[in-house]
């Protein structure tokens, strides 16, 4: 490899000023905000995530270095100090490297896409489906720092994963780079691949077709949708099928019927109408919550807990909170996060009619009465009465913090 190669293989980016954060979610493209979700879900304390996010929009990580296999800056803590970290992913094979260009190549437009910056979810969803994991998952963020202490991540180590968010949102190839390609050895790769798919562009080869003569064209029309399939029909080769070893028939069954069903209501949305509502984010502790809303037996609800990694009492909560309200409801009662600067001055406006005694953590008010007032990522309020010691949804959401307690059927208590 040359030495431009090679410098093409480690790439420096200038520190982030304070306040470039954008307001909303994180990270603006989805593949960025799948690079938060995997540090969020990885971590085990929330306090370090929420201070790195805040050091992140303060503008306390130095410059970031980044190589196969790594990112890498000096991040500033609270007490003065500077602190070395890094965050390693891990490196893609030879071969998954070759599946991984097989599929961009296959498509005209995910090579369209990837060199204007963007990253397709179905080229990724391609990746997945030939083994090549390209968005980190639960565990696949690996923080260090050389700082005491012992969260992983640190809040040093979190900062500097929540900017890693906004390079790639930037850009795609700073991905593909930490998992151990440059964006010159990707672009030559997918040139050369071009050549042998088009057959070399000799005096032999096909001239193509007119763009003009192919607009122009009239548009044939297109065969009515198919109707839709009803549960009972998608599950009824299943019953009839009887037991298999090791497969609950009952389960499967109930599988089979839930799909149907959402891809009935899919169908009914039309593009642009298929939400959290029929595909949640959140994963395995979204579905559990989703299923177990919707009645299960006693031992279905053990399973539930079990693959969503919770308690049966905390599944129920969950579950109670899907039920009153949906997925944005269930995110409300899961999520703890930080609203800072225009976010938390709107939110503690909201609250002002609603008189004095209310107590915040993050983006949750307590208050008088035993309620609790948690201001959700859609931007609603969702209402929440403990009882035996447990936060319990209390109602829908709302647009401001006066009708949530009014869905609720409840009141602020005394001022």
């Amino acid at each position: 490899m040359s030495g431009a190669e090679e410098a093409g293989r480690v790439r420096g980016f200038a520190a982030f000023a304070p306040g470039a954060a954008r307001a909303g979610r994180f990270a603006r493209s989805w593949w960025g905000n799948a690079w938060v979700r995997a540090l969020e879900d990885t971590s085990l304390d929330a306090v370090p995530l929420r201070r790195g996010r805040r050091f992140a929009r303060l503008g306390q990580v130095g410059p970031i270095t980044v190589s196969p296999g790594r990112f890498a800056a000096p991040v500033h803590g609270a007490d003065g100090g500077s602190y070395r970290c890094s965050v390693a992913v891990e490196e893609l094979s030879g071969a998954q490297w070759e599946r991984f260009l097989d599929q961009v190549a296959a498509s005209a437009g995910h090579v369209a896409a990837l060199l204007e910056r963007d990253m397709p979810h179905e080229l990724v969803a391609a990746a997945a489906d030939a083994g090549v994991p390209l968005l980190p998952g639960i565990g696949d963020v690996e923080p260090e720092c050389d700082c005491d202490a012992w969260e992983l991540p640190c809040e040093h180590a979190a900062a500097l994963c929540f900017q890693v968010a906004w390079l790639l949102d930037a850009d795609p190839f700073v991905l593909l780079l930490a998992r151990g390609r440059s964006e010159a050895e990707l672009r030559a790769e997918l040139a050369r691949r071009s050549v042998r798919v088009g057959g070399g562009g000799g005096a032999g080869a096909d001239a193509g077709v007119v763009a003009a003569e192919v607009f122009g064209a009239e548009v044939a029309g297109l065969p009515p949708l198919p109707g839709p399939v009803e549960a009972a029909e998608a599950v009824a080769p299943l019953v009839g099928a009887g037991p298999a070893p090791g497969v609950e028939v009952a389960g499967l069954v109930a599988l089979a019927a839930d799909a149907a069903a959402r891809a009935r209501a899919a169908l009914a949305a039309g593009p642009g109408g298929v939400g959290e509502a029929l595909w949640p984010r959140g994963g395995v502790r979204a579905d559990a919550a989703r299923w177990a809303a919707g009645g299960v037996d006693e031992g279905a609800r053990g399973r539930l807990a079990a693959a969503a990694g919770a308690t049966v009492a905390e599944l129920e909560v969950a579950a109670a909170a899907w039920r009153v309200g949906g997925a944005a409801g269930w995110r409300a009662a899961e999520e703890l996060w930080e609203p800072e600067g225009a976010e938390l001055a709107r939110a503690e406006a909201a609250l002002e009619g609603l008189g004095g005694g209310w107590v915040r953590e993050a983006n949750r008010w307590s208050g008088p009465g035993g309620v609790q007032l948690r201001w959700g990522a859609d931007g609603r309020w969702y209402a929440f009465s403990r009882r035996g010691g447990v936060w319990w949804p209390a109602g829908a959401g709302a647009r401001d913090p006066q009708g949530a307690l009014a869905a609720a059927g409840g009141s602020p208590g005394p001022r």
